[in-house]
């Protein structure tokens, strides 16, 4: 299907009949970068990242807003992203946007609203575990029975729906010490643990098939470029998690008298986030050998490119954290630098967003072209 500018466009309307789950991407990148800059010790950037996390609430509201729209005005064409290979990964971008949104309530929202913020990111951790635990089981099972793929067309964006799960697992890390029990436990062990274990493994079995694939049929296409970045994501995700978990857990142990349970949890939250943040350094050393070949052969811009902002996000803020824990200058200094980097490549992003968007070259639904689902 052929672009058009959005003022050249038969009828409005055709900006919601193209509108997908992409955009949600957005809503991840924006309130991610907003969470690492209340974690740099710097005057003024905490006030920064909490205007930005204020625009990623207006951002997630109209995005999900147009969504919704284009389900009620367009359902039968909406359909048909669940038999596309690529769109329907997207899916999984719209519990990990609302993620952000939740962390922002407990790093944000609670020195300035109290426990009234605790109370709406509860809840809303709530509506988030459940879509991330169904995207983790129901797009996989799509793409087993509905899809068409190929090892030599397979891409990173697989990870996207099954991180949506270990997202979640550290908003419970950061929600959970303030609440009461039995909200607290319940919350901590019973639902952020099990998320991170429902899909920590099924993300490294992905990362281990895409090692596979790029050996074999090399690198994806110029235009999946930032592809190459979402395996960040669920390492830095997986790390942060243990961490914040492992943080929480020796409090909420030893209110049920597993003292010592609760202190072998942060020692392994220690030492898995320290180990995953290695594997991470690994990752990311690639990725940026990936990025300069697409950049010298001239990668187009396109929503993906929110994939660059997210996972480094995420590894940022593992840094910090790990830096933060163990004391280290030199983590800290690394997530420091880090975070520069995640504030120079989520500016480029935005604006080109900002540019494609007002253009309206990037209301793009490729599912359209997709075959209509039987009935």
């Amino acid at each position: 299907m052929s672009l058009r500018p959005l003022a050249e466009l038969d009828r409005p309307l055709e900006a919601i009949r193209r509108f997908t789950p992409n955009w949600f991407a957005v809503t991840m990148g924006v309130g991610v970068v907003a969470l690492v800059l209340a974690q740099v010790p710097v005057p003024g950037l905490r006030a920064v990242g909490e205007a930005l996390w204020l625009v990623d609430i207006g951002l997630f509201v109209l995005f999900s807003g147009l969504y919704a729209a284009r389900w009620i005005l367009f359902g039968d064409e909406a359909r048909r992203i669940f038999g596309h290979a690529t769109a329907s990964m997207f899916i999984g971008t719209i519990p990990m946007g609302l993620a952000t949104i939740i962390n922002g309530f407990v790093v944000f929202g609670l020195p300035r609203f109290g426990q009234a913020a605790i109370e709406i990111a509860h809840g809303l951790w709530w509506i988030d575990a459940v879509l991330a635990i169904g995207c983790g089981v129901l797009l996989p099972y799509l793409m087993f029975t509905r899809q068409e793929h190929a090892l030599d067309r397979m891409t990173a964006v697989w990870l996207l729906p099954v991180v949506a799960a270990e997202v979640t697992a550290a908003s419970a890390g950061l929600v959970a010490p303030h609440l009461a029990d039995p909200g607290a436990r319940f919350v901590l062990l019973a639902s952020g643990y099990v998320l991170w274990a429902y899909s920590v493994p099924i993300a490294f079995a992905i990362l281990t098939i895409l090692l596979l694939r790029m050996a074999l049929h090399r690198l994806p296409p110029a235009d999946m470029a930032a592809s190459s970045w979402l395996t960040l994501g669920p390492i830095g995700t997986g790390a942060l998690g243990l961490l914040l978990l492992g943080g929480d857990a020796p409090a909420v142990f030893a209110q049920h008298g597993l003292a010592e349970v609760g202190r072998v949890a942060q020692g392994l939250g220690v030492i898995g986030g320290l180990a995953l943040w290695g594997l991470g350094l690994w990752w990311l050393l690639l990725a940026l050998l990936i990025t300069g070949r697409h950049v010298r052969e001239g990668a187009p811009f396109n929503l993906g490119w929110w994939g660059y902002v997210f996972p480094l996000g995420v590894y940022t803020l593992a840094t910090l954290r790990l830096g933060g824990t163990l004391d280290l200058i030199g983590l800290k200094a690394a997530g420091t630098v880090l975070a520069a980097a995640l504030v120079a490549v989520w500016g480029l992003v935005a604006a080109r967003t900002l540019h494609g968007a007002w253009r309206g070259d990037l209301f793009s639904a490729p599912c359209l072209a997709a075959p209509a689902p039987a009935a």
